[in-house]
């Protein structure tokens, strides 16, 4: 069976009692108070960088242009040993890698497809729509 520690088991109203000369349980929230914001900063990277993808995926201009490939680019990076890759961003929040880039992917090809689509329909010469007839009453 699992032994709870003193803290956790005297949390009322999100405040916690302990013994204030434990050292290992004022060192325990110290380190969870630091891995929540490095998930919070994690969490922000990944954010920016999907948004970099969908925003910039047809754009035109140099920057954005710039900005989608480098997001890309990261998001398809495996096995690097940066701390900040997508990879390891994944494994901290729990996410799978593989199942978000095949989505992104996925997602790219359709918005590729359908803007294609889009431009050959605007190349087009239009068909002239037949133009109905007014009958006069006589």
């Amino acid at each position: 069976m699992l032994r709870r520690n003193n803290y956790e088991r005297s949390v009322t109203d999100g405040w916690a009692s302990f013994d204030p000369v434990d050292r290992g349980v004022i060192e325990r929230l110290y380190k969870k108070q630091i891995r929540e914001g490095e998930e919070g900063l994690m969490l922000a990277v990944l954010d920016n960088a999907i948004e970099c993808f969908q925003k910039y995926v047809l754009s035109q201009r140099e920057r954005e242009k710039r900005l989608f490939q480098e997001a890309e680019e990261w998001i398809l990076e495996k096995d690097s040993d940066w701390f900040f890759s997508f990879e390891n961003i994944c494994e901290t929040l729990q996410l799978y890698p593989d199942y978000i880039r095949q989505g992104l992917l996925c997602w790219k090809e359709a918005k590729l497809k359908s803007h294609s689509v889009q431009a050959q329909e605007a190349g087009r010469p239009k068909r002239p729509q037949p133009r109905a007839i007014a009958k006069t009453g006589t």
